[in-house]
């Protein structure tokens, strides 16, 4: 029999110093920042309609607390890939895509079954960037730059 491995290979707790972009933040990690993509969602571009609120939302929810970092690969930039669990167990991720500020990014977590029902219900809802009647994502934001 084969042990159960666990979702997330590690973890670590640390400051939030630094919020990038709705999706990516920096975490002290042994006293240096350590840049965290968020796995599982992709958040509106800088230059694209609500990638600032995104950014705000996710500052609002994050900066200067001390979260968990629950570890789930390397992006091919080298930047730790993770689910971001708030000081009130919720996660940043997940927060983010049920505010209408992300969406889920099927392509990198295709069996991510909460994320698919998160990002329906916002869009149902017309929350966040579901205002709009289509949206770009910034998957295909970010082809044509």
């Amino acid at each position: 029999i084969l042990p159960v491995l666990p979702i997330y290979a590690a973890e670590f707790t640390g400051q939030v110093v630094g919020v990038i972009d709705g999706d990516t933040i920096d975490v002290l990690n042994n006293g240096k920042a350590e840049r965290i993509r968020l796995y599982g969602i992709d958040c509106p571009e800088k230059k694209q309609p609500y990638g600032r609120k995104a950014k705000l939302f996710a500052s609002s929810l994050v900066f200067g607390k001390t979260v968990t970092v629950m570890i789930k690969d390397r992006d091919r930039y080298g930047r730790t890939v993770g689910e971001i669990i708030l000081p009130d167990g919720k996660s940043l991720n997940r927060e983010l895509v049920k505010a209408g500020y992300a969406w889920w990014y099927r392509k990198y977590a295709p069996r991510d079954e909460e994320l698919r029902t998160l990002q329906n219900a916002s869009m149902a809802s017309h929350t966040g960037l579901w205002i709009s009647s289509n949206p770009t994502p910034p998957w295909k934001y970010r082809r044509v730059r």
